[in-house]
């Protein structure tokens, strides 16, 4: 087993959402209780913070270099340089009790996120998909934790994470019209490995799993549900991962104070910050979202 090290030392209250931009060499990652995103370049060890004064679950990057939100109230764009941030669609207007959690842009370029409760964790949420034109549709419907997301190699699967049934699900994807069929489960998260948080995928065509309550990345072959290594997190709560860095051979990976009692934090003060590891794989450069003003 081995073992990450500290990117950056944090207090992060949930940590998430970790988003590689390769034409910057950044990492734009969020805070959803803290209400903020951050961007953390490697090469200075600096990590500039932006309060966007709502909880914010996923931050990914558009074709002009514009950050796209899917944050408490709906989808944003977001503008790092003015701060301005432009109101883009609330798909759950009549759902104040939901916030939007992980999000990812797919092979086409369009922004897919999903919503959970903020405190119950009945199964009122929803995946959305954000397209070209800007509209939102569902996908998913009665999820309790809209969670990771990734496409393989040749863009026929999407696999998705809804965290409390441990189940890690498969669809057959339409890379032209963005249209999910034939849900099943491609393996079940055991115990273990804590519940199934964020995720993403190697080259490899393999799965690297946050496993909350764990302490734990996992890296998971889907066709057989075996693991195959263990990445040990010197925090509990393990949020989410992302591969970055020039060669894509950096595993970020984000993580949570929430849910820890004071014994917890005091054994394992690092929690909330970002780690890192060089894991002997290697990721893909994130998709930007793509819309009919910039694809």
């Amino acid at each position: 087993m081995v073992k990450a090290e500290v990117a950056y030392e944090i207090k992060a209250l949930l940590g998430e959402g970790p988003c590689w931009d390769e034409r910057n060499q950044v990492l734009y990652w969020t805070d959803i209780t803290g209400e903020v995103i951050h961007r953390f370049n490697p090469q200075k060890e600096q990590n500039d913070t932006f309060e966007i004064g709502e909880m914010v679950g996923a931050v990914v990057v558009a074709e002009d270099g514009q950050l796209v939100l899917a944050a408490e109230n709906g989808f944003y764009f977001y503008d790092t340089e003015t701060k301005q941030m432009n109101a883009i669609h609330d798909p759950e207007l009549d759902r104040p009790d939901n916030r939007f959690n992980d999000g990812k842009v797919d092979p086409a370029g369009r922004f897919w996120a999903g919503t959970m409760q903020k405190s119950d964790n009945e199964p009122e949420g929803t995946l959305y998909c954000m397209n070209h034109a800007l509209e939102v549709e569902a996908k998913l419907t009665e999820l309790r934790t809209s969670n990771g997301m990734a496409w393989d190699m040749k863009y026929r699967r999407m696999y998705f994470i809804d965290t409390p049934t441990r189940n890690i699900y498969v669809f057959e994807y339409d890379l032209e019209t963005g249209t999910i069929t034939n849900q099943r489960v491609a393996f079940q998260f055991t115990e273990t490995y804590g519940f199934p948080d964020g995720m993403t995928i190697d080259t490899e065509g393999m799965l690297w799993i946050a496993g909350w309550g764990s302490g734990k990345v996992s890296r998971w072959n889907p066709e057989t549900g075996e693991v195959l290594s263990v990445v040990e997190v010197p925090a509990k709560n393990i949020t989410s991962c992302t591969f970055g860095g020039k060669d894509f051979d950096t595993l970020y990976i984000t993580t949570a104070r929430e849910g820890m009692t004071e014994e917890e934090l005091g054994k394992l003060p690092l929690s909330g910050s970002l780690f890192f590891i060089k894991p002997n794989a290697k990721g893909l450069e994130a998709n930007r979202f793509k819309n009919n003003h910039n694809a």
